[in-house]
């Protein structure tokens, strides 16, 4: 993996108000560690002033976003760090953009695909997995389904495969 690709922290949804906030998706806990981000529509660099939550995703302020009609124009913008500033992992621990496109083999070493997809929906992440005949199948990302992943490829226990 590069430590200078872009990993997405988060998307402008829309503006917020007349005086150049916006609205985020966000995917990570903690936005404000991160006082500068790239904006990947725009080409330019964004100075993160003020984070906080809202009714409708999280309510940021750029300093070189000034009014409403700025703040739309970036509606869709990707926010980026690279990827080397993220926090360094403890081990087990993996960056969901670490694992986006890597091959999945079997404990036999069988082809499986590549992970296309990452979802938590409330017990733990599940991977999911994209065949080359474009047929999708999911796996829980733990010890017993995928006893082991690197930066090239994910193991996946063939009991858990469809």
């Amino acid at each position: 993996m590069s430590a200078d690709r872009p990993v997405t922290l988060a998307v402008i949804i829309g503006a917020h108000g007349v005086t150049g906030e916006v609205r985020l998706k966000v995917f990570t806990e903690d936005l404000a560690r991160y006082k500068v981000l790239n904006a990947t529509v725009a080409g330019v660099a964004l100075t993160l002033k003020s984070a906080r939550p809202g009714s409708n995703g999280t309510i940021a302020r750029f300093a070189e976003v000034t009014d409403r009609n700025a703040a739309e124009a970036l509606r869709g913008t990707e926010l980026t760090v690279p990827r080397s500033a993220l926090p360094p992992l403890e081990p087990g621990e993996y960056y969901h953009s670490d694992l986006i496109g890597l091959a999945a083999v079997s404990t036999t070493g069988e082809a499986l695909g590549r992970v296309v997809l990452i979802e938590d929906f409330g017990a733990g992440d599940v991977i999911e997995i994209e065949r080359e005949n474009g047929q999708r199948f999911m796996v829980p990302m733990n010890a017993d389904a995928v006893p082991e992943w690197d930066g090239e490829r994910v193991v996946v226990d063939g009991a858990f495969v469809i």
